[in-house]
């Protein structure tokens, strides 16, 4: 295939040392997908694309690409970094946590159209202080479909009934009304309210998203949830997640 110069936006989450100075980086775009760019001499003290592919830095860059395989970084455009991301470890293992996620969940090149808008979503309230728990427990229910197990949050996947108590059934791949509670044994024994935050963050559009006040107790719930819905259903075992879990028991 045909090497051309092309034009990508998209945001810079993942680099690693590639042979004596030059940098492997990884870039998320809406349209072009999940890129690894080489980034010759980026190591050498004086590169100006160094700064340009930090962690997290998000702009326009110029490659050299043919559509698969790795391209290659000439120039970029309009970089920033968010700054916060930077100052707070505990944000930043947040935030690489999930942009891991989505990158697991594609091949390299493929558009992922809303999911690089919830990416971004993601990035702008962790970065801005909002609950870094929460927003990742929202990328975490919505990313369900593009790992094509997408639950059913709407209404009983038995009775189709959209008002009332509910309970998870991971067996059954969505919620159930209490009606049935006594002949579903496969629930997850949620309290309402924990399957209530649950339909809710995974069917709320993320630009409606207000001001969120959950406790302790409950967050710490639907995160044992989430985690075993991931567990039973998708076969991921991510190194920033078990990083991420760590930096929760100090």
């Amino acid at each position: 295939m045909v090497r051309e110069l092309k034009e990508v936006q998209g945001i810079i989450f993942k680099r690693q040392k590639y042979k004596e100075a030059d940098l492997l980086a990884k870039i998320m775009t809406k349209q072009d997908g999940i890129i690894t760019l080489i980034v010759k001499g980026a190591l050498r003290p004086k590169s100006r694309l160094s700064a340009a592919t930090l962690n997290f830095s998000m702009g326009t860059y110029v490659i050299y690409t043919s559509g698969h395989g790795l391209s290659n970084l000439r120039t970029y455009k309009e970089v920033k970094q968010f700054d916060e991301l930077y100052q707070d470890l505990t944000k930043n293992a947040y935030a690489s946590f999930i942009f891991d996620l989505i990158d697991h969940a594609f091949v390299e090149y493929q558009p992922i159209g809303k999911y690089y808008d919830l990416a971004l979503f993601a990035l702008k309230k962790i970065n801005e202080g909002v609950d870094c728990e929460m927003i990742t427990q929202i990328v975490q229910m919505k990313m369900l479909s593009a790992y094509g197990v997408e639950p059913e949050l709407r209404h009983c996947v038995i009775c189709g009934k959209e008002k009332g108590i509910f309970d998870y059934s991971i067996k059954l791949g969505g919620v159930v009304c209490s009606d049935h509670f006594g002949v579903v044994n496969s629930r997850m024994h949620l309290k309402p309210k924990e399957t209530a935050v649950l339909r809710t963050i995974g069917l709320l559009p993320t630009d409606r998203l207000g001001t969120i006040t959950i406790n302790e107790e409950t967050k710490k719930a639907t995160r044992k949830s989430i985690d075993r819905i991931y567990r039973e259903t998708i076969d991921l075992n991510l190194k920033t997640k078990k990083f991420l879990d760590e930096l929760k028991l100090f």
